[in-house]
């Protein structure tokens, strides 16, 4: 039985054109990013609808075994860590079931961005480049590519998607350097990767959410 998702979900107008799905961190839920919808308004641009979708709760090794909302299991955050590659593909395809409902209410995958911070970001990573229709757009943030040897599994539909990645400087969670290098490692595979860096620890700062609130208005617009 594959995995449903409850979701929360705000819309900037009554007929929005345009979709943001967008994914939560460990540990948190999908009201975690709601309050951010106001700041990244686009005046004059289209009516969105964001859907924050919450992760299922699942025991997660890195927590000593503590169950919380997850996308997935993580042993630990380092170069070469085991990963969990079932739990991994689990939410990927849940999230790649709700692209294709906001399809069915009229807005197709090249006016959806697939968003995420954290855990988060890694799986609109991971479902993002492996859907089979072309995307708006994908964003990860303070996040990194997971099943990084798995890239041949990456779909032709979105070689040319274009990626926003940042990450804080000074994060103690997911360390700059795990960004970077996946930031690098798709920008040497042809994909259109914008990566910027911040002064802040494991969250998000006005000057990213301005950064995404421009990078969004192009999108919509090519879209």
């Amino acid at each position: 039985m594959s995995l449903k998702l409850q979701t929360v979900e705000r819309e900037t107008g009554p007929e929005p054109t345009t979709s943001v799905i967008w994914l939560h961190g460990l540990g948190a839920d999908g009201y975690d990013f709601d309050p951010i919808v106001p700041a990244l308004r686009i005046a004059g641009g289209p009516e969105t609808r964001y859907v924050f979708p919450h992760a299922p709760i699942r025991p997660v090794t890195i927590n000593g075994g503590m169950e919380m909302r997850a996308w997935y299991d993580i042993i630990a955050i380092q170069r070469g860590a085991q990963e969990d590659t079932g739990g991994i593909r689990e939410s990927a395809e849940a999230v790649s079931a709700l692209i294709a409902r906001e399809a069915e209410r009229g807005i197709p995958p090249e006016r959806v961005v697939l968003a995420g911070f954290s855990q988060g970001g890694a799986i609109a990573l991971h479902a993002g480049l492996r859907y089979p229709q072309q995307l708006a757009g994908i964003i990860g943030l303070s996040t990194y590519l997971p099943l990084k040897a798995a890239g041949g599994e990456f779909h032709a539909a979105n070689r040319q998607t274009p990626l926003f990645m940042a990450h804080g400087t000074m994060d103690p969670v997911v360390p700059a350097f795990l960004g970077e290098e996946s930031a690098e490692l798709l920008t040497q595979a042809g994909y259109p990767v914008e990566y910027r860096s911040y002064v802040m620890p494991h969250s998000v700062c006005p000057e990213e959410v301005e950064d995404i609130r421009n990078w969004l208005r192009q999108r919509f617009a090519a879209a």
